[in-house]
């Protein structure tokens, strides 16, 4: 698990919320659910095997329109405690029988992440062993010839029996001096011939319906003998290659696997967007599109009640896997899921419209508010940003407004707004660097010629 994330044992609800606010504003109810069913699933794992078979983990649906936080709430959650994280669109899957992605490939994108998340923290613990050993090469390629001097019984008393450098052969002498120009940068613009992996180029399957054709894929690309190529780099270039290769050379992959599966087990989180896309109407879902609607609905409960998935990696037990579901519900609501799939899903939140105080929030508030953002951006060309209180509460204002007049999108306003905003300075930039001061005129000026027409409000903002 990597260093500077907090274990999920050591959170209480109060701290997991806590963390929530330094990036999300707003949306409280949301984040005391999500913190609760994350601790109330630590106490469970917890308990005697008879009990946890009694209680079993509670997953959470979030009902809210786009734009107000669900999705960054499940991201932030998964990131504060490290776990592995997926987010998939419920209706890119379609039930068993017909063309697309079957249900149980969510839970092997899921254990895709964790082993980005388990090879991540194993490389950090090999990468001095891995940079040494690239070094090697590197200067094994740089002076052919002048192996590195080997090993003996009297190298371990080096340190209580100092030696002058006439001891040490010349070859080692050289070697070791290029080792200091190799860490100092001055032989990056040398050239060597180094032999470089190829990538296989994907192989196109069609598989029948039913299978997943990802994972058909993957399975003829590591049948397919590896290549290699020689090209000639620059020794800057060559540090990295080498580097990464030895890195791979130093990780236990079985080990990797068996962890991540582990650790998907245990602490995974699956956010299933749009399930109320999924939801059938009056009519069950027996019209037109919506033909397998009730079939992605039946393929998802057994995977949210707890099953045995296979994947490349082995085979996962759902049992403890957080599930978050979430959906705006405009044109159905959740009594339109399946009543077992609706049990399945006993927390239910209901995040509200973002106010005009929380959009001024979401502009000043977190670390890397969207003030900040473009303020950092800008800087690279010269330009400096200095937004004044009165220009960020008009812009608060204007962005709820045309949420209101409009289509309520959420804070994803806020971008199509600062957009509009800075777009002349963005464009003059570098030519006319300097300060910018963004207050409460020039903030009317960049976006009345929009807001006073109506229809160019709805087009552009």
């Amino acid at each position: 698990m990597p260093q500077d994330l907090i274990s999920e044992s050591d959170l209480t609800p109060r701290q997991i919320v806590a963390e929530l606010d330094r990036h999300i504003v707003g949306q409280q109810d949301a984040k005391r659910s999500v913190a609760i069913a994350l601790r109330n699933r630590r106490r469970w794992a917890k308990l005697p095997a008879e009990m946890r078979r009694e209680i079993g983990p509670k997953n959470i649906l979030m009902i809210g329109p786009t734009g107000v936080g669900k999705t960054e709430i499940t991201r932030r959650l998964a990131r504060i405690i490290g776990a592995p994280f997926v987010k998939v669109e419920a209706t890119k899957y379609t039930e068993v029988g017909y063309y697309g992605r079957d249900v149980e490939s969510m839970i092997r994108d899921l254990v895709d992440a964790a082993v980005n998340l388990v090879v991540r923290s194993k490389r950090v613990e090999v990468e001095d062993e891995a940079r040494l050993r690239a070094e090697d090469r590197l200067l094994d390629l740089l002076l052919p010839g002048m192996e590195p001097r080997p090993l003996s019984a009297s190298d371990d008393d080096v340190e209580q029996e100092p030696t002058s450098s006439d001891d040490v052969p010349p070859k080692h002498r050289t070697r070791e001096k290029f080792r200091e120009m190799l860490r100092n940068g001055e032989l990056d613009q040398r050239k060597v011939e180094i032999s470089i992996r190829q990538k296989g180029s994907p192989v196109q399957v069609l598989s029948n319906a039913g299978m997943d054709q990802m994972e058909l894929q993957n399975l003829f690309e590591q049948l397919m003998p590896k290549k290699s190529k020689r090209r000639e780099v620059e020794v800057k270039n060559a540090k990295e290659i080498l580097f990464e290769e030895e890195l791979d050379a130093l990780t236990d992959t079985d080990a990797v696997h068996e962890e991540a599966v582990k650790l998907a087990e245990s602490s995974g989180i699956v956010f299933v967007d749009e399930i109320d896309k999924v939801a059938t109407g009056s009519d069950g879902g027996r019209s037109g599109s919506d033909v397998s609607r009730q079939g992605v609905q039946r393929d998802l409960l057994p995977i949210v009640e707890g099953t045995t998935v296979q994947t490349r990696y082995g085979s996962l037990k759902t049992d403890d896997i957080l599930f978050i579901a979430a959906g705006a519900f405009h044109q159905s609501k959740p009594a339109d899921l399946m009543p077992e799939l609706q049990g399945r899903f006993p927390i239910r939140v209901e995040l509200a419209d973002l106010t005009r105080d929380d959009f001024l929030r979401i502009l000043t508030v977190p670390r890397n508010s969207l003030t900040r953002q473009y303020a950092a951006l800008l800087e690279i060309d010269g330009v400096e940003l200095e937004f004044t209180d009165d220009g960020l509460e008009e812009l608060a204002s204007i962005a709820h407004r045309v949420n209101q007049s409009t289509q309520n999108i959420g804070a994803r306003r806020l971008h199509t707004v600062m957009e509009r905003l800075l777009e002349q300075v963005s464009f003059d930039a570098p030519e006319e660097a300097g300060a910018t001061k963004v207050d409460v005129d020039y903030v009317r000026q960049r976006l009345a010629p929009v807001l006073e027409d109506e229809d160019l409000t709805k087009f552009i903002l």
